[in-house]
């Protein structure tokens, strides 16, 4: 009898799949990896059921889906859809959510601050946690994350409120969390922010730094500062991507760098896209799952 391939079908609503993601799929083992572009949410449901049922109902175990974009929202209604359009228990396939990354990303990076606090004793619930870059995915998911894990999350934005806190409103809706929505835009404002912050976020965009040493002293309550930009300058100053833990100078804060969290980011999203390749039950991945998995590994 010949093997039974593994397919892994990569849908997205932008031009082109993510070569990352398509890497990470062909090292997670699977034998095809077959792109779909510029896929809309009416789509998924005819795509999901010609892929469930052309194989017999055993060998949905050994196909997948991985929905890609840039929008963590749609790609969790892309999510939804797709469950929705199986017919479980025979016709079924496992999904995975992780647009831009943003998911498995955002895990690695709220596990390793859970981890750092563990370490003294501490849990996140109730921490002030900042998010800078909080309107591009990344930031996004990571705030959603800390507030599921009952920490006060304030979204920082660099061109006003305006954005971070429509943000804020669309993901408490739709989570049943609470985030504020501030102004981070100059110096000044960043300070008045910092000074009671216990952990700092920044998701900004790669190559830009998104906080000074000077506002950095205003932080006179940081316990751990995590950076996931790994393209010079960092986005923090004083924290080099390899920092995994090391003291932050001119503060009393821990640092966590870009390469320290991807180490996390990579074990989180092969493991998941391993978990999917011969799966039974059916596996649907999402923000939970994700960060449980990163937990886990964290952990371990």
């Amino acid at each position: 009898m010949n093997k039974l391939a593994t397919i892994l079908h990569f849908l997205t609503p932008l031009k082109n799949v993510s070569p990352f993601d398509v890497n990470m799929a062909a090292d997670a083992g699977f034998d095809h990896i077959v792109p779909y572009t510029q896929v809309t949410l009416e789509e998924i449901r005819p795509l999901v059921q010609d892929a469930i049922f052309s194989r017999a109902p055993a060998h949905g175990r050994a196909t997948a889906m991985l929905i890609g974009g840039r929008d963590p929202l749609l790609a969790l209604d892309m999510l939804e859809a797709a469950k929705a359009a199986m017919l479980p228990p025979m016709f079924a396939i496992s999904v995975m959510a992780d647009p831009s990354g943003a998911f498995t990303t955002a895990a690695a990076m709220i596990a390793m601050v859970e981890k750092t606090l563990r370490a003294h004793g501490l849990e996140l619930a109730d921490r002030r946690l900042l998010v800078f870059g909080a309107t591009g995915p990344v930031g996004r998911i990571a705030g959603l994350m800390a507030a599921l894990a009952g920490a006060r999350v304030t979204l920082v934005g660099h061109d006003g409120p305006t954005r971070v806190r429509q943000a804020a409103g669309e993901l408490g809706g739709r989570f049943n969390v609470w985030l504020e929505g501030a102004d981070g835009s100059d110096s000044e404002k960043k300070k008045a922010l910092l000074a009671e912050a216990e952990i700092v976020l920044a998701a900004g965009k790669a190559g830009v730094r998104v906080l000074e040493a000077a506002e950095l002293a205003a932080a006179r309550a940081l316990r751990i500062a995590v950076d996931v930009n790994a393209v010079p300058p960092s986005g923090i100053e004083g924290l080099a991507p390899t920092d995994a833990g090391k003291p932050l100078a001119g503060t009393e804060a821990v640092g966590i760098g870009a390469l320290a969290v991807g180490q996390l980011k990579f074990k989180t999203e092969h493991a998941l896209l391993a978990s999917m390749r011969d799966a039974e039950p059916r596996r649907f991945i999402g923000i939970e799952e994700t960060l449980a998995e990163a937990r886990a590994l964290a952990a371990g």
